[in-house]
């Protein structure tokens, strides 16, 4: 892909907006870049420009928090699967037409989305979390690798868990930095990830810190109930719109 200035401004301002609703709400920074990218880009180069800002991001989100070695002892087999997963996942991008790909995208965003809205009340899973952890990882890898789409099932699994909230957080940073090695193992082994996108997805992690000290600020100043319903609902409407892109635009 050439880069152009239109290029530079995609990229630089989607991942301003995205590290800025990761500011706001501590998450979605691949979700949200993952599903404009995908919408205005491509699937694939999508995915390329979002692995190293999703991994800068959430390593830092992974390692602070005074869980780390908790959660990596309890987390283990989650983790393993998970990036075992997205090596088998990633064999699909290396189809030239990935519309259904996309198309997949854009219906777990849709997915992600309703249950955002919805908040269902979710049974712990606690006692199942041994034999359960590896599924739940190998089924989020997989997904992954197809889609770089790194929330689902993993996030709502993680919320049946009972940890605290700081806990749950740093959970979800280690499980999404875990995601994004495993995609960038697995696009690399298969030589799908171009040098000058790779070159452009590091420039996408300073706008990326950026954002966060925005949303931050935004933050103290906003209801984050209001801010997540806002979001919810536009990754609805994104995930609608990169279905039809793929099948009908």
């Amino acid at each position: 892909m050439t880069w152009s200035p239109d290029l530079l401004i995609i990229v630089t301002l989607t991942f301003l907006l995205a590290g800025t609703v990761k500011g706001v709400i501590g998450m979605a920074l691949p979700t949200v870049s993952l599903g404009i990218l995908a919408a205005t880009l491509g699937l694939k180069e999508a995915i390329v420009l979002m692995l190293v800002p999703s991994f800068v991001t959430n390593v830092w989100q992974g390692v602070i928090g005074g869980n780390f070695t908790m959660l990596i002892q309890r987390l283990w087999g989650l983790l393993a699967a998970i990036l075992l997963g997205t090596w088998f996942g990633a064999e699909a991008l290396t189809m030239t037409d990935t519309s259904i790909l996309e198309a997949l995208l854009g219906v777990t965003l849709i997915g992600y989305g309703i249950f955002g809205l919805l908040t269902p009340e979710l049974p712990t899973m606690k006692r199942r979390e041994r034999w359960l952890s590896p599924i739940v990882g190998g089924a989020t890898g997989v997904l992954a690798g197809l889609t770089g789409s790194t929330v689902l099932p993993v996030v709502p699994y993680l919320q049946t868990l009972g940890m605290s909230r700081d806990a749950f957080i740093q959970a979800m940073g280690i499980c999404f930095t875990t995601a994004a090695l495993g995609i960038g193992i697995g696009l690399t082994g298969r030589s799908l990830v171009p040098p000058d996108l790779g070159v452009l997805s590091a420039i996408g992690v300073l706008p990326a810190l950026v954002g966060m000290m925005v949303g931050r600020v935004i933050r103290v100043r906003l209801s984050e109930q209001r801010f997540k319903k806002v979001f919810f609902f536009s990754v609805v409407v994104l995930g609608a719109y990169i279905v039809a892109r793929a099948y009908i635009l």
